[in-house]
C-alpha cells in the first residue's frame, strides 16, 4: 500500500512540475499579472526538479528494469540540461535581464532566432532530448528495457506519465517561442497572447513531425 501511494505521489509530482512553467510564462504575456525578476532561473530550477520524479518513479515500481530505465532517463536529462542552461545564459546577455517579459522588448526590431540561429538549432535539439522525443527516446528502448521507467505502471498512473510528457512539450515550446521567436510580437502587429500560443502550437507540430519522420 505504501509503495502504491509513493508511486502515485511521484506521478502527480511529475505531472504538476511542467504545469508550474505556467507561472513565468504568464509573466511573458503582453500584460503580465506581476513581475518575476528571476523567471529564467526559475525555469532552470523546475527543469532540474523533473529528474527526481523520474528517478523516484522508477525506484518505487520495485523493478530492476524500471530502475535501469529511470537511470538512463535521468542521465540523458541531466546531460542536456547543461546545454539548455548555457544557451539561456547567452540569450540573457542580449536581453540584459533575467525576466521573460524583457524578451518582448528585446525582440521588437528583430527576433533572436535570426542573429542566434546556431544557438536556436542547438536549443531545439536539446528540448527534443529533454522531453524524450525521437530520436532521443533512448529511455524507452524496447529491446532491452521494454518501456523504460514506466514498465510496471498501468491505468491512471501510466496515463499521468504521458500527460506529463505532453505538458512538458507544450511548456518547452512556449519557452522556445518566448526566447527565440519574438514572444508575443509579430512584425508590426499588436502584441497579443494568441500570437505566442500560435508559435508554441506550430513548434509542437514540428515536434510531432520529427517523430513521424
Amino acid at each position: 500500500m505504501e509503495v502504491q501511494i509513493l508511486s502515485l505521489t511521484l506521478n502527480l509530482i511529475e505531472f504538476i512540475l511542467p504545469l508550474c512553467y505556467i507561472a513565468p510564462i504568464l509573466l511573458a504575456m503582453p500584460v503580465p499579472l506581476c513581475d518575476m525578476n528571476l523567471g529564467v532561473l526559475f525555469i532552470l530550477a523546475l527543469s532540474s526538479l523533473m529528474v527526481y520524479s523520474i528517478l523516484g518513479s522508477g525506484w518505487a515500481s520495485n523493478s530492476k528494469y524500471a530502475l535501469i530505465g529511470a537511470l538512463r532517463a535521468v542521465a540523458q536529462t541531466i546531460s542536456y540540461e547543461v546545454t539548455l542552461a548555457l544557451i539561456l545564459l547567452c540569450t540573457i546577455l542580449l536581453s540584459g535581464n533575467f525576466t521573460l517579459q524583457n524578451f518582448n522588448i528585446t525582440q521588437e526590431s528583430i527576433w533572436l532566432v535570426i542573429p542566434m540561429w546556431p544557438l536556436a538549432m542547438m536549443w531545439y535539439v536539446s528540448t527534443l532530448a529533454e522531453t524524450n522525443r525521437a530520436p532521443f527516446d533512448l529511455t524507452e528502448g524496447e529491446s532491452e528495457l521494454v518501456s523504460g521507467f514506466n514498465v510496471e505502471y498501468a491505468g491512471g498512473p501510466f496515463a499521468l506519465f504521458f500527460l506529463a510528457e505532453y505538458a512538458n512539450i507544450l511548456m518547452m515550446n512556449t519557452i522556445s517561442a518566448i526566447i527565440f521567436l519574438g514572444s508575443s510580437t509579430i512584425l508590426s502587429l499588436p502584441t497579443t497572447t494568441i500570437s505566442l500560443m500560435t508559435k508554441a502550437a506550430l513548434l509542437s507540430m514540428v515536434f510531432l513531425w520529427v517523430r513521424a519522420s
